[in-house]
Formats: C-alpha cells, sequence, structure tokens
C-alpha cells in the first residue's frame, strides 16, 4: 500500500469518528434535556406537620414530670406544604398506660379540648395559643396528645396525625 492510500483510510476514519461523535452529542443533549424539563415540570411532595412547642414556644426542653394540678403549658404547630389549602382542627386528649396511640385516633384517652377549625393557605404555618393542662391523679405515663384531623370542604373529618408528651405526675 502506498502512503495515499494510508492517509485517505485514516482521514475516513477520523470523518467515521467525527459523525458518531455528533450523534452522540446530539443524544446526550436530548436527554440531559428531558432530565431539565422533567426536574421542572414535576410536581414538588406534598407534605405538612404537627409539632408539641414547650410553654417558650420551642421544640426542646418538654417537661417529662409534674405535680397534680400543676398547669403544663404547650402550644401545637401545623405546618402547610400540601400545595393546597388545608382546613383542620386539633383535639387535646389525655390519656395514661392503656392509652394506644398509633397511626389512627388515640384509644382509650378523654377529649379535653377542641381548636376551632382553622384554614391554613400553602407554606403557612399555624402555631396556636396556649394550651394549660393539669391532671389530677398521681400516675406514671400520664399522656397529652394532640391529633390533627383534616376537615375537608365535603365530607366527614378525616384523622391525619398525632403527636403527644408523656409525664410522670406525683403529688
Amino acid at each position: 500500500m502506498n502512503s495515499k492510500e494510508e492517509r485517505k483510510k485514516i482521514i475516513n476514519g477520523y470523518k467515521e469518528f467525527d459523525k458518531i461523535l455528533k450523534i452522540l452529542l446530539i443524544i446526550g443533549i436530548i436527554i440531559v434535556s428531558g432530565f431539565i424539563i422533567y426536574a421542572v415540570l414535576s410536581p414538588k411532595p406534598s407534605y405538612w406537620y404537627l409539632g408539641i412547642l414547650n410553654s417558650d414556644k420551642k421544640a426542646e426542653n418538654y417537661p417529662t414530670n409534674a405535680v397534680v394540678d400543676e398547669n403544663i403549658t404547650f402550644y401545637i404547630s401545623v405546618g402547610n406544604y400540601l400545595n393546597r389549602d388545608f382546613s383542620f382542627n386539633i383535639e387535646i386528649l389525655e390519656g395514661n398506660n392503656n392509652t394506644i396511640l398509633g397511626s389512627s385516633p388515640s384509644l382509650n384517652a378523654i377529649s379535653i379540648a377542641n381548636s376551632s377549625t382553622i384554614t391554613l393557605p400553602h407554606r403557612e404555618v399555624w402555631v396556636s395559643s396556649a394550651f394549660n393542662i393539669s391532671f389530677s391523679q398521681v400516675g406514671t405515663n400520664q399522656i397529652i396528645i394532640a391529633e390533627l384531623w383534616e376537615i375537608p370542604s365535603v365530607g366527614i373529618r378525616r384523622f391525619y396525625d398525632v403527636v403527644f408528651l408523656r409525664l410522670n405526675i406525683t403529688s
């Protein structure tokens, strides 16, 4: 073979490589564009939160002990990130060792207070006024329970979540 033929083969090889590289770059740009479009257009995950705040309106240093008839002051906080308005109410209950807590309404607990219906816009946070609860009997594992109930515009209210404080009550 002479050098002209070899050069022709090498040049043709570069042209083929150039074509393949261009095709791969175009495919890469299409794939990356698809990911960007998906990220921009896909809805953000929605959520809410329910929390108990101490007497200083902070999520820390909760009481664990109290005396009979001593007021335990706390606040309830709800955040709405559901991408829609959220109407709810809070039910406060007292419980003890027989109370069953879980992903459904509390069993063997006594309802002691209810908030009015609150409608919270998306990306808003609500903090209740102070709740003052006291226990009239000595006991370990006494529980203050806050349940979050959705109040739909049509239909029956629906249980959403529960938070609680466990206390030892002494005389």
